[in-house]
């Protein structure tokens, strides 16, 4: 994304490099004192040679700094369908300042849509909520990665439980857990050296499934998996997440997509729906979802009607009404109107928008 509150030129500046070249110009010397370091996640990438310009950028700003090369360090996620095909690359690329990769699992599946939203009901996903991590074609992806990562010597970490605990209701809160704690002893058992949370209530969970598997173990480099060979068609098969296409889920997508959109018109970029914290990929998958649906005119399996413009129209209309009973009119009319007009335009379009934020930029 640009970010136009900063010219160069008269010309926005690149979002990403203003983020940090800020972050590291004021803090990188003195983490460096405090005995940590500049270190960073690399989002979105979709090629080795973004990891190339990445690296050629950390030499620069460390040799500004007066620094010694390897301070900084960067874990990169893979969450774009091409980056599954380009992980030794990566890794190759930023060898010097690498920490390892990251599953990250709504942006890879948002980049599925988005690569093959024109190839056909084989690339339909089913029901957003149906796609587990335990479907043929996402365990090729994890598989592959760990697999990757410990024959370079570099951390694999796994996928974000966005489990939020609701302490009004503990029983949905502790079915929720018990779904944590077997993603993340699938997590352990695969291979993977760590994992991400997106709420301190669960690292004890989380920590304790990893230490159940590690031992005394930091990590498990030693894990090598040469059992594992993933091809390509492995890593395509979206039909192996089997499942459906369903009004519900129709549902769910629109009202997760006009409410994450409000939230961030409001200034926030991650929120808590029905107990999960979502971010931008889910706005992502869920509107993009809705417009493969539409273009590629998919029958819901629960009523058996089929996707339209004038069908999302209505779900949308009606969502977007469940959302005005649920929080204040200001907010409603400042950020949820607004909201629900972006991603009708965005889900109605004849074209593909390839990214949700960048319209929504222009609304802040």
């Amino acid at each position: 994304m640009d970010e136009r509150h900063l010219l160069l030129d008269g010309e926005p500046t690149v979002g990403a490099l203003v983020d940090f070249g800020l972050h590291f110009f004021h803090v990188a010397k003195q983490l460096l004192l405090n005995g940590h370091g500049p270190y960073y996640y690399l989002p979105k990438m979709e090629s080795h040679l973004e990891a190339r310009l990445w690296n050629d950028i950390f030499v620069f700003a460390q040799d500004y700094l007066g620094i010694p090369q390897g301070s900084v360090r960067a874990t990169m996620l893979i969450e774009t369908i091409p980056a599954a095909f380009e992980m030794d690359e990566f890794l190759y690329e930023l060898r010097d300042h690498a920490s390892g990769l990251n599953a990250g699992r709504w942006d890879y599946l948002f980049s599925i849509v988005k690569y093959f939203r024109d190839a056909g009901e084989s690339f339909i996903l089913p029901d957003r909520a149906s796609v587990v991590m335990t479907a043929p074609f996402m365990r090729a992806y994890t598989e592959l990665l760990v697999k990757t990562c410990h024959k370079r010597g570099a951390f694999a970490m796994g996928g974000m439980a966005a489990v939020i605990p609701n302490r009004r209701e503990p029983e949905v809160t502790a079915q929720a857990f018990e779904k944590v704690r077997a993603d993340k002893t699938r997590e352990a058992n695969d291979g993977f050296d760590g994992s991400w949370v997106a709420h301190p209530d669960l690292v004890s969970t989380c920590r304790e499934v990893f230490d159940s598997v590690l031992g005394d173990k930091p990590n498990q480099l030693d894990k090598q998996r040469p059992e594992v060979s993933v091809t390509a068609d492995q890593l395509l098969d979206i039909s192996s997440a089997g499942g459906h296409v369903t009004e519900a889920g129709l549902r769910l997508n629109l009202y997760v997509a006009v409410a994450y959109t409000a939230v961030w018109l409001s200034g926030s970029g991650a929120v808590a729906i029905h107990n999960l914290m979502e971010d931008a990929a889910t706005a992502e998958i869920s509107r993009s979802q809705v417009w493969q649906q539409i273009r590629n005119k998919s029958v819901l399996a629960d009523t058996g009607n089929t996707v339209t413009r004038e069908l999302v129209t209505r779900i949308l209309g009606e969502e977007t009404d469940r959302l005005r009973s649920e929080v204040d009119a200001e907010s409603f009319e400042k950020f949820y109107e607004p909201a629900s007009r972006l991603i009708a335009d965005i889900c109605l379009s004849e074209d593909y928008t390839d990214f949700l934020t960048t319209p929504a930029y222009e609304l802040v």
